[in-house]
């Protein structure tokens, strides 16, 4: 009852028997008294029961419990009492026993129970065979409902095989085989309440558990199936999952409840058993090192048949939920025994579909009981909806998809030493964005990186190698995962060419800037080969425009400038002189270097300069390097030569891209940027400063 006290213990109280005076006081004791007594005991042939019932109720705890039990039919043979060790020959004789009953808790049909072994009294021990079918787990769970996080509603059980039991002084020796079942099991979250976990039947084939205090607890199971499944997986809003916390932590305690409760006395013996069997010292099971308390279990094949999960997300705002279904798979055999420090591997296979449209696959190994987690697998994931997945962008981007689809191949590989080694790779298909939400604190270029990274089919491909160490406290994959794909999208704006790197065949961000020589805007034949990648890239994106800003620098490049433009006089006269002759040239001419003399010459002749002469007042005569340094202290070099120059590349690198057929409603030249002292472009700013600054047109890239 609700005072944790035995409904007879107040029968006893009531009848006044504890309280009847002693007539007189019995002699005292004594070990020759003992021994002197003569000796008695009790022996009955057949014990029997038949068509019992008993209805109990434990109302200690703060949830009570309640079950039915009938049909209760016992039958033991050879019974025999004794008062002294000196009968031992007789009272430890094994006694045939059999029962059976029904028990029953709630609304459900009533479970079975049957027994047929023997049972020993000194000392205590049980075998036989066991057959339980659907026996109401649920009906005890307020003796455990403390431990866990769950509300359990439904669990009946089964089991079909041999039991034995044996108490020595070192503790219980215990051994079960045979077969176990799970059914219908159904258990929720506790506040709010909401599914959790459920399945139709969860079998363990060939189970055999021992129990020994000189050994460790030995574990094994032939083969595992759980069939039709339910599990309700959410990242809470601090960041974990609720499946890590089903079981609660020793820090937050337990109440006094099951500690008082019929199940918890009747652990103790086990209990103290177990802590015994932890200090025992340490044994060498299968090559490999281990202490008495570590259990060695080992798993066979097991299977998975049509399971669905349903995901939350409840850390992103709004909330995000998926559900994957249609779950069927297998893993082959495990151990926690490794051999040579290596985990033994199980073959993992899984199938199923996400969103009731794409497909998924999951293959490779893993080992579920090693220490870290070992696994290699590989997922695929093909023909996944994006829209559903509008709350992660919305959080990360401040946009939400209108349209796209995702196929995604991962692969992980976790180390013995718990480092851990992730390929993802994603592929976007016709991703699309909205607007930009209302509220959202989060902006990113989304637009400028899907029309950066996506090819002329609207497809995006992308490689995310990640690493890492599971021993680390600090490593979490999915914000690494997230960090990367923030990064990738934030290029679009600091590097937006490095982005384009594989539609180029290599480069990056050095193809956002074309160079010059100095003074020169003529494309050398390196600068037209960068122009021809980007010019594919932007054929391949036709959403993308860019804008080119030539560049120039007055301090830097007034002396090149001046070697340009002597070397253009020096063709124009060439160009004259096979025009005079009758000849036909175009613009694009060469001097060689034996011809360079002449027409030097010629240009220096026709120039109104000021000329050393003879005293007849001829020009004289002179070496090539002196009319050169003459011809160029004459040409003029200021701020709006620059600027001229700079236009003029520019208008060179849209012309060439132009040729690529490029449309020119694509192509835009943007404000020029000169070395006039007085100019706000940052390109001067640097010339005056960076040494290493170099004559160049840039390109940016933009949306419409």
């Amino acid at each position: 009852d609700a005072d944790k006290r035995w409904m007879f213990e107040r029968w006893l109280v009531n009848n006044n028997i504890d309280k009847k005076p002693a007539t007189s006081a019995p002699p005292p004791t004594t070990e020759a008294t003992k021994a002197n007594a003569p000796t008695w005991a009790v022996a009955i042939d057949e014990v029997g029961l038949a068509g019992g019932a008993m209805s109990f109720s434990d109302k200690a705890g703060s949830k009570p419990v309640a079950f039915e039990v009938n049909a209760v039919n016992a039958q033991l043979n050879n019974l025999v009492l004794d008062d002294k060790a000196s009968v031992k020959s007789a009272a430890a004789r094994l006694m045939p026993l059999s029962a059976s009953l029904r028990l029953a808790a709630g609304r459900f049909e009533p479970g079975k129970l049957n027994f047929k072994g023997s049972l020993g009294l000194t000392p205590v021990q049980v075998q036989g065979q066991l057959l339980a079918e659907r026996l109401p787990v649920q009906a005890f769970e307020p003796y455990f409902a403390d431990l866990l996080n769950i509300e359990l509603l439904r669990a009946d059980a089964s089991f079909k095989g041999k039991v034995a039991y044996k108490q020595t002084p070192a503790g219980p020796v215990a051994a079960v085989n045979g077969d176990v079942a799970i059914e219908e099991l159904k258990a929720n979250t506790l506040a709010p309440s909401e599914d959790l976990l459920e399945w139709k039947a969860l079998s363990l084939r060939g189970l055999s558990v021992a129990l020994d205090p000189a050994k460790p607890t030995q574990v094994d199971v032939k083969e595992t199936v759980l069939s039709d499944f339910f599990a309700r997986l959410i990242v809470l809003p601090t960041g974990r999952i609720n499946l890590q916390d089903l079981v609660k932590s020793a820090s937050s305690g337990t109440s006094t409840t099951a500690t008082n409760s019929i199940a918890a006395r009747a652990s103790e013996q086990v209990v103290s058993a177990t802590n015994d069997a932890q200090k025992a010292p340490q044994n060498t099971v299968s090559g490999t090192s281990t202490t008495a308390n570590a259990a060695i279990i080992n798993f066979g094949p097991v299977s998975l048949i049509n399971g669905r999960v349903s995901f939350s997300d409840r850390f992103v705002k709004p909330n995000y939920s998926a559900n994957l279904s249609d779950l069927t798979g297998k893993l082959s055999a495990f151990s926690s025994v490794s051999t040579g420090g290596t985990p033994t591997m199980a073959d993992l296979e899984l199938r199923g579909r996400a969103e009731g449209t794409a497909s998924l696959e999951i293959l490779g190994k893993l080992n579920p009981l090693a220490k870290p987690l070992a696994l290699d697998i590989t997922g695929k994931v093909r023909d996944l909806e994006l829209p559903p997945l509008s709350p992660y962008a919305v959080k990360y981007s401040g946009y939400g998809i209108t349209r796209g689809k995702m196929s995604v191949d991962v692969s992980y590989l976790v180390q013995p030493d718990g480092k851990l080694t992730a390929k993802n790779k994603l592929v976007l298909n016709q991703l699309s964005f909205g607007d930009k939400v209302e509220g959202s604190t989060a902006s990113l270029p989304v637009k400028l990186a899907v029309a950066l990274l996506s090819d002329r089919n609207g497809v995006i491909d992308l490689d995310l190698p990640i690493s890492g160490s599971l021993n680390d406290p600090q490593f979490s994959i999915g914000p690494i995962i997230i960090k990367v794909i923030i990064n990738v999208i934030v290029k679009a704006i600091t590097a937006p060419f490095s982005l384009l790197a594989a539609a180029f065949g290599g480069g990056g961000d050095e193809l956002g800037t074309v160079a010059f020589a100095s003074g020169s805007a003529v494309l050398a034949a390196d600068a037209k080969a960068g122009l021809d990648k980007v010019a594919k890239a932007l054929t391949d994106r036709p959403s993308l425009r860019l804008t080119v800003v030539g560049t120039s620098n007055l301090e830097a490049e007034a002396g090149g400038y001046k070697r340009a433009r002597l070397d253009e006089l020096v063709r124009a006269e060439k160009r004259r002189g096979i025009t005079t002759s009758g000849g036909t040239t175009t613009a694009a001419v060469t001097v060689s270097p034996a011809e360079y003399p002449v027409l030097l010459k010629e240009v220096y002749k026709r120039a109104d300069i000021s000329k050393p002469r003879s005293l007849i007042g001829l020009a004289k005569d002179l070496p090539v390097d002196e009319m050169e340094k003459l011809l160029l202290a004459s040409i003029k070099v200021n701020d709006d030569t620059m600027q001229a120059l700079a236009l003029q590349r520019g208008v060179a690198v849209k012309e060439y891209l132009a040729s690529k057929d490029l449309p020119l409603d694509r192509l835009f030249l943007g404000a020029n940027n000169s070395g006039k002292t007085d100019t706000k472009a940052d390109v001067k700013t640097e010339a005056k400063t960076d040494t290493k600054w170099v004559p160049r047109a840039d390109l940016n890239i933009a949306m419409p």
